[in-house]
C-alpha cells in the first residue's frame, strides 16, 4: 500500500522553515488528498530575514501535481503561535467535518495517511474518542498486544479529529474556572506533582504567559473524558527539534527524530479503556517525577526526625 491515497482532507500548517516544509509536503504530495488546506502565518516584524523564509516556504506549496482542491490561508503579519494555529485549525472544521492536521516539522510515514483515514471512519460517531495521534512517544514501549492504545494525552505531532471535538476548543479557557482546575484534575490523574504541573500550566495559559495552542486542547478533552487513541509504533518523527524551532529547541531531546515506523494492518483493544500507565511513564519522563518524589521524601524524613527530636 506504498501509492496510499488518502480520503481525507488535509491542513497544512507552515511557517518560516523552507527545508522541513519541503520533506513534510513531499509525503503529502505522495498521499495526493484531494482537498488540501494551507495555513502560514506571517514574518516577525522584529526579525527581517523572516520575510524571504516565509516567502521561500510558500512557494515550496504551490507544486501541486495532482487534481486537487486547494485552499490557502496566509497572514501578512505573524499571529503567533496561539492564534495563527488555532485560528487555522478553526478555518480547516469550518470547511470540513474532520480531517488530518499536519505542522511543517512533523514527517508522517507513509501509513500515517491510512491510519487516520480509518481511525476517522472508524470512530466518526463514538464520542468517547475525540483525537488520534499519529506520534508514539513511549520509547519503545508497546502497550497491550494491540495496534493502537487509548490515553487521556492529546499528543498533535501529525493527528487527526472532527468537527464535533473542535467545535468546543476555547483557546483563552474562558469556560472552565480555575480555581476547580485542580480538584477536577484529580479525577484524572493520581500523582500530586503531575495535578500540579498541569494546574501551573492552566494559570500560565489564562494569563496569557504561553503563546501555544495545544495545552488548551488537551485540557478541553481531559475535562469531556475524552480518549486518544495512539499509535503501538510511531508514524510521526518530529524533524524540528533546533535552535529556530519556536518550541522544541533541544536537538538531544529523546523526542526528537525518532524513527518511523509503518501500520498497514490494524488491530483494536478490545476494551476501550485509558492506559493509565501509559500516561503515567510519559508524564514521568516530562515533570522528572522520579527526582522529585525522592526529593520530597528526603524532606518528609527530616521533618519527621526533627518532629521526634523535639
Amino acid at each position: 500500500m506504498e501509492n496510499y491515497t488518502t480520503k481525507s482532507a488535509v491542513l497544512f500548517l507552515i511557517f518560516n522553515r523552507p527545508d522541513t516544509t519541503s520533506q513534510v509536503f513531499d509525503e503529502i504530495k505522495a498521499a495526493k488528498p484531494s482537498r488540501l488546506y494551507i495555513a502560514a502565518d506571517g514574518p516577525r516584524s522584529n526579525r527581517p530575514e523572516e520575510t524571504a523564509l516565509c516567502h521561500d516556504t510558500r512557494e515550496i506549496v504551490k507544486d501541486i501535481g495532482w487534481k486537487c482542491d486547494v485552499k490557502t490561508l496566509y497572514r501578512p503579519k505573524n499571529l503567533g503561535c496561539k492564534n495563527a494555529m488555532s485560528s487555522a485549525i478553526d478555518w480547516f472544521f469550518e470547511n470540513e467535518e474532520e480531517g488530518i492536521i499536519l505542522e511543517d516539522d512533523c514527517l508522517p510515514s507513509k501509513s500515517f495517511f491510512y491510519y487516520c483515514d480509518t481511525l476517522l471512519e472508524k470512530y466518526r460517531f463514538d464520542t468517547r474518542i475525540r483525537h488520534i495521534a499519529g506520534s508514539n512517544l513511549q520509547r519503545g514501549k508497546k502497550w497491550g498486544n494491540a495496534s493502537v492504545y487509548f490515553t487521556n494525552q492529546t499528543h498533535v505531532w501529525g493527528w487527526a479529529s472532527w468537527r464535533r471535538v473542535w467545535k468546543d476548543y476555547d483557546k483563552d479557557l474562558n469556560q472552565y474556572n480555575q480555581l476547580d482546575i485542580p480538584e477536577k484534575l484529580s479525577n484524572i490523574f493520581t500523582d500530586q506533582f503531575v495535578i500540579e504541573e498541569w494546574t501551573k500550566f492552566f494559570t500560565q495559559l489564562k494569563a496569557n504567559e504561553i503563546d501555544t495552542w495545544d495545552f488548551q486542547l488537551a485540557f478541553l478533552n481531559f475535562f469531556n473524558n475524552g480518549l486518544s487513541v495512539n499509535p503501538n509504533v510511531n508514524l510521526i518523527s518530529n524533524i524540528g527539534f533546533r535552535a529556530d524551532a519556536t518550541h522544541t529547541l533541544a536537538v538531544d531531546s529523546p523526542y526528537a527524530n525518532i524513527p518511523l515506523e509503518e501500520l498497514w494492518n490494524i488491530k483494536y483493544p478490545t476494551y476501550i479503556l485509558p492506559e493509565k500507565k501509559a500516561d503515567f511513564a510519559l508524564l514521568s519522563y516530562d515533570f522528572n517525577l522520579k527526582q522529585r518524589w525522592k526529593k520530597h521524601n528526603k524532606l518528609k524524613n527530616r521533618f519527621k526526625r526533627w518532629l521526634k527530636g523535639k
